[in-house]
């Protein structure tokens, strides 16, 4: 009796080794765009990131069910990631579009945000595979191994103080008039003799 439940242990054992083989054939491409994950902007500006996901499986669907990152500072993150489902072999791609709000993931700079300043870190992505459609009569394999791809964002041609500089055509003009008013002597002697008699 011991034998036979050590066969059945043993067989039980081999083909939970098989299916995870099979299952750890599966795999994606995770990659952003612009290809090496860095971007930069000014202080208040707009940047994002887009995506590209490959399913380098022959058979199984692969669906994005999480998508995480490190946090940010000096700017408001914001997800805009879709959650596609990707047959064998396709490939899923969204360029950054901050006018419709698609791509995955975007970032506004603080008006603040001092010049030189990066946020780096990494996009996790987290998915399921499935035999079929997984919104098409598919059924759930097993979950997918998570994917990091490492991004940087960089704030650039900022002036890096809080406090806003003069614009230098204003300063300019002061200065005519000031320049005007001293060496005119009409105008020097007017406001000279209205000072005194006050």
């Amino acid at each position: 009796m011991l034998t036979k439940q050590f066969r059945r242990a043993t067989m039980w054992i081999c083909f939970a080794a098989a299916s995870a083989a099979t299952l750890s054939a599966d795999s994606i491409t995770f990659s952003l765009l612009p290809g090496d994950g860095n971007l930069s902007g000014a202080p208040s500006s707009l940047i994002g990131w887009g995506y590209s996901i490959t399913n380098n499986s022959t058979a199984d669907w692969f669906l994005a069910t999480g998508l995480n990152s490190d946090s940010f500072s000096n700017g408001t993150p914001t997800s805009l990631f879709d959650f596609p489902e990707v047959g064998p072999g396709q490939t899923v791609t969204e360029a950054f579009d901050a006018v419709n709000s698609i791509g995955l993931f975007e970032l506004q700079w603080d008006a603040s945000a001092p010049n030189g300043f990066a946020n780096a870190g990494s996009f996790v992505l987290s998915g399921q595979w499935w035999n079929g459609d997984p919104f098409n009569g598919g059924s759930l394999i097993a979950t997918a191994t998570d994917v990091a791809v490492p991004y940087s964002a960089t704030v650039s041609g900022g002036s890096g103080s809080n406090t806003p500089e003069p614009a230098a055509g204003y300063l300019l003009l002061l200065a005519i008039g000031i320049t005007a008013i001293w060496r005119h002597p009409s105008l020097s002697y007017a406001l000279t003799r209205n000072g005194r008699e006050r």
